[in-house]
């Protein structure tokens, strides 16, 4: 394989002279969604994607900032979970593919949070995930490299909500004996994309997402996965028109 496993960049986009044959995904490793065996609904989705139109699905597991930089350098074709004009110096689709549903977890002691009032605490996140350019009215945010201490940091206080998708949420209360102590909140939903290489090859790669979409959205197939997974499909009757930006849902 070439690219992201040794060759030059230049050998790698040159690739893009003919159909491609593959398809290098670089993703976090998201439990049940894109694990690092090639296990998980985001790389089901992906080869239902993909491997019909005679495109063989590569996927690597790397941190979210450095999966990210892999693509904006031409050194991987795409990465899994992207938010719609997320970073510059990448192509994006007109399909998404899922949507992620963002939670804030805190104490189940303290008032539960709205969009309106996240303003009012001191959130944090895992380094990279930019959700303060989705969420509105955050004032107060710190970056995280690690999910792993989530749970303490909450607990002293360090931090009054953590905020990501709904999987990994339900994972960190895996964590504790004691998940009655804290609240899960959901606040809003984010269309996910795959943000490809700007090169002739991730162009001919985005168009081919883009058509296959339509086509598995207009069939329903992609429904099974989801349902494999324990997932909501999110092209029902009111998402089947895709809509280009993210849902400003919110609880009551």
């Amino acid at each position: 394989m070439i690219g992201v496993w040794g060759a030059t960049n230049e050998a790698y986009a040159g690739a893009a002279s003919e159909k491609p044959s593959d398809i290098v995904l670089v993703s976090e490793q998201w439990n049940a969604y894109t694990e690092a065996d090639g296990s998980g609904l985001g790389w089901d989705l992906m080869r239902e994607i993909f491997e019909p139109a005679g495109i063989k699905v590569a996927s690597r597991t790397e941190p979210y900032t450095r999966a990210v930089g892999l693509v904006q350098r031409g050194e991987a074709d795409a990465w899994v979970g992207a938010y719609e004009h997320e970073v510059e110096g990448t192509l994006y689709p007109k399909w998404h593919y899922d949507t992620d549903e963002i939670y804030a977890l805190g104490l189940a002691s303290r008032p539960a949070p709205t969009l309106k009032t996240l303003g009012n605490y001191r959130l944090a996140w895992v380094r990279g995930y930019e959700y303060q350019h989705y969420l509105p009215n955050v004032v107060h945010f710190n970056e995280v490299a690690r999910r792993d201490h989530i749970l303490p940091m909450l607990d002293h206080a360090r931090a009054d909500l953590y905020i990501d998708a709904r999987p990994e949420v339900n994972f960190i209360l895996g964590q504790t004996q004691e998940p009655q102590r804290f609240r899960m909140t959901y606040l809003m939903s984010i269309p996910l994309y795959l943000s490809f290489a700007d090169n002739a090859r991730g162009r001919f790669l985005r168009d081919v997402f883009d058509e296959r979409m339509a086509q598995l959205v207009r069939s329903g197939k992609l429904r099974v996965i989801f349902t494999r997974w324990h997932q909501p499909y999110p092209f029902d009757a009111d998402d089947a028109a895709h809509k280009a930006g993210p849902r400003h849902d919110q609880t009551s």
